[in-house]
């Protein structure tokens, strides 16, 4: 069976400052410009792990590759946030992928031993437009 350790290290993951471990993918560069128009990650949480609560400047699609499902909750504010649900078994509710709208608040957990997906962010991802909750726990980027 395989566990977090095979695939972090089969994928050259290293920790995440928010939580898990991930490895950039893809970055989109365009001439002359200081953002690319994408990016892609890999990112897997284990039991330990979770994504804390916020929010970037970019619509960010998430996708399931293996392990446990994965909860992903998804608010324009924190108090309202649906939870869905992304993993294979689509007609038990689940989904592949999951689009969290630019400046939508959002969080993530496994629902089991570990969980790998894809977060491809358009535009790229910026760690300046990062923003957590005020009072959380977090550690600089």
């Amino acid at each position: 069976m395989t566990n977090a350790q095979d695939i972090i290290k089969e994928l050259g993951l290293k920790p995440h400052p928010e939580g898990g471990y991930f490895r950039r993918t893809y970055r989109n560069d365009v001439d002359g410009q200081q953002r690319g128009r994408c990016s892609a990650i890999y990112y897997l949480l284990d039991k330990e792990g979770f994504a804390l609560w916020h929010r970037i400047d970019a619509d960010e699609l998430w996708h399931w590759h293996a392990g446990a499902p994965m909860t992903l909750e998804i608010g324009t504010d924190r108090t309202d946030a649906t939870p869905h649900t992304l993993g294979p078994d689509i007609l038990e509710g689940e989904r592949p992928q999951v689009l969290v709208p630019a400046n939508h608040w959002q969080r993530a957990r496994a629902d089991g031993a570990w969980s790998l997906v894809s977060c491809v962010v358009a535009p790229e991802f910026l760690f300046e437009t990062f923003e957590i909750p005020d009072g959380e726990i977090a550690t600089t980027c």
